[in-house]
């Protein structure tokens, strides 16, 4: 793999490239990308590998290559302390909460003290802390060289370290956030690059899709209410009619939410403005913006901070009116490639504009100069064919290349799909997941995953393992995907080692175990997308108009995908062993079955349960 990633940066060319767990994928495309010299940006899909490849590989790599190399980190900038805003939240006395005052304390005493102001490095402030939002900068709300901190600010800091060393890490957020919007410093640090390595790979479809659509989001309206009433406040004391423009968005913002309907999930534009409490509640929220922003925009030539407000708040109005706009005139560049949609949460909601195909969005950048540029991850390719994962990002004439894991899954591991389950559509499914599980997980002492690819699904799996664990008298400590951060959770089922922890999606993939505090990974159903996903639905219908197999040419390869990273939490070393149950008949009794466990590690196979729970009796 490294004389393939070698090959390509010598050539300035396009590799795609999977490795399996164990390969050793990290030092295969750091050691040549150190060897060759010149600048090079690595991007990840997690902070916490950025953090692995800061701390300890790219330094250890460097120091044994005796390459003279200068390191950087570059995050976004909601991950560093905002001296402006920071200054602005002592002096409110309307924080929050009593825990946002504590914190905060806290956050001014580390602002002092550090170098990075990465919020990383303080542990005594919980990463879902409310106040963080409130001593952090957006591009949204950033001054710029107007702020009266620019000198110190630790976001122009680390974007000048980042200029002028070597290496850069960052992540798949931040690298799609400046190549689409020129914010987060990578702008000035791309021309004079000539090596892009983007690991973790498989997630970049999707995080393109995020970055090349265009939203409105709840949580936006919230921050620029909360910054309208903070200037009304203070810049903006002598205008009466602002807290008045300024404190009726919240009303408006929750409206939509109740006029959408209390169920969460993704809906069309069309079909949820053809409700009439949906329209006439998005017309409200759209004529209270527009108020806000006019208020503001008279006001704009007052200061810095007011021009930027007026315009954060223009903005949005204008994103918001392109949303309910059917007309051409407001359609996103590519008009009908387009499709305007709703993603509902509990408390919450997104109105999204999103590109059908990112492919020639993405080529666009490709092509815009002469660089080598390095795809790779664990999940790439459906049977060592990477047609699908290539056409997604226009890499059709990419090489491609694929090595399999040292391990050895036959003798670590086995590959169980249960008789006799019912079809993953019937009621009856999730409560015979936790039945055959069962003697598994009491043979394996605990230590599982069990991977729901619905969060009904996993209430109702709760549910009925809490009642079955007491039954037989099992004392397995029970972690819930909510009950906690994903961190916390997987912490603590680290250190007690006989856990059992029931997740959805964000459990599937970058989490990793190593050792026999896992042992055993149970998924429910295979991992197809829902059908009814807005997004989902029109892609396949312009796939079947152009002439395609929407199963074969897009379902299925991203199901294999998905599948394989599920599947990867269970071995992580050479000495893993472990027991996969995947709960679906589908996957042995259908044609296409086929196609997706030849994509799975190359495990023994088994249907019957009794051969998983003796697979730990046993060892070796």
């Amino acid at each position: 793999m490294a004389q393939a990633v070698a090959g390509a940066i010598h050539r300035r060319g396009r590799l795609v490239a999977e490795a399996g767990t164990g390969t050793g994928k990290t030092f295969a495309y750091l050691v040549p990308a150190l060897l060759h010299g010149g600048k090079v940006i690595v991007s990840t899909g997690t902070k916490t590998l950025q953090d692995q490849l800061y701390e300890r590989d790219v330094p250890l790599l460097r120091d044994a290559l005796a390459v003279p190399a200068t390191i950087a980190l570059l995050k976004g900038r909601a991950n560093y302390v905002c001296l402006h805003h920071l200054e602005r939240a002592s002096r409110d006395d309307r924080l929050p909460s009593r825990d946002d005052a504590r914190h905060l304390r806290r956050i001014v005493a580390f602002a002092h003290a550090t170098d990075r102001g990465d919020r990383a490095q303080l542990a005594d402030v919980p990463e879902n802390a409310s106040i963080w939002p409130l001593v952090t900068s957006t591009r949204d709300n950033c001054l710029g060289s107007q702020c009266a901190h620019f000198r110190d600010c630790f976001v122009m800091k680390a974007r000048k370290e980042a200029m002028d060393a070597d290496v850069v890490i960052v992540n798949h957020h931040l690298f799609f956030a400046d190549v689409m919007l020129r914010d987060e410093g990578l702008a000035e640090l791309l021309p004079s690059c000539n090596t892009v390595i983007l690991d973790e790979a498989h997630q970049l479809p999707d995080t393109a899709t995020l970055f090349f659509g265009e939203q409105v989001a709840a949580g936006q309206l919230a921050d620029l209410a909360r910054d309208a009433e903070v200037a009304a406040r203070s810049a903006l004391r002598d205008v009466p009619d602002l807290p008045d423009a300024a404190a009726g968005l919240q009303p408006a913002i929750r409206r939509l939410r109740l006029a959408a309907g209390e169920l969460p999930g993704k809906f069309p534009r069309d079909q949820m403005l053809g409700r009439a409490d949906f329209g006439a509640a998005l017309d409200a929220l759209a004529a209270t913006l527009d108020r806000l922003a006019t208020e503001l925009g008279v006001h704009a030539p007052r200061s810095d901070e007011v021009g930027q407000l007026a315009a954060r708040a223009e903005d949005l109005a204008r994103r918001l009116a392109r949303w309910r706009d059917s007309g051409a005139d407001a359609a996103p560049p590519d008009g009908d490639a387009w499709i305007r949609w709703v993603d509902l949460t509990p408390h919450g909601w997104q109105l999204q504009a999103s590109p059908l195909s990112v492919a020639p969005l993405f080529r666009r950048q490709l092509d815009a100069s002469a660089r080598a540029w390095i795809f790779t991850s664990a999940t790439l390719a459906v049977a060592r064919d990477f047609s699908h994962y290539t056409s997604s990002l226009g890499l059709d004439d990419a090489a491609t290349g694929c090595w399999d894991s040292p391990f050895d899954y036959p003798r670590q591991a086995l590959l169980c799909v249960p008789r006799g389950l019912p079809e993953p559509n019937q009621p009856a499914h999730t409560d015979a997941v936790v039945d055959a599980a069962l003697p598994v997980l009491a043979a394996a002492g605990g230590k599982a995953f069990l991977l729901f690819t619905t969060l009904r699904a996993l209430a109702r799996a709760r549910e009925r393992l809490q009642d079955a664990l007491r039954a037989r008298g099992l004392d397995f400590p029970l972690l819930v995907q909510g009950d906690a951060s994903k961190t916390e959770l997987l912490e603590r089922f680290r250190t007690l080692g006989n856990a059992v922890l029931l997740g959805s999606a964000s459990f599937w993939e970058g989490v990793d175990v190593p050792g026999p505090a896992l042992s055993l990974v149970v998924i429910d159903k295979l991992p197809f997308a829902p059908p009814d996903d807005p997004l989902l639905a029109a892609r396949l219908a312009k796939l079947k108009a152009d002439g395609g197999n929407p199963f074969r040419d897009y379902q299925l390869p991203q199901a294999a995908i998905a599948l394989k990273q599920g599947a990867g939490r269970l071995i992580r070393t050479e000495t893993d062993r472990g027991v996969l149950m995947i709960c679906d008949p589908r996957l042995a009794e259908k044609p296409y079955g086929r196609t997706l466990w030849r994509s799975l590690p190359p495990m023994r196979r088994t249907r019957e349960v009794d051969d998983a729970a003796a697979f730990f009796a046993h060892p070796g």
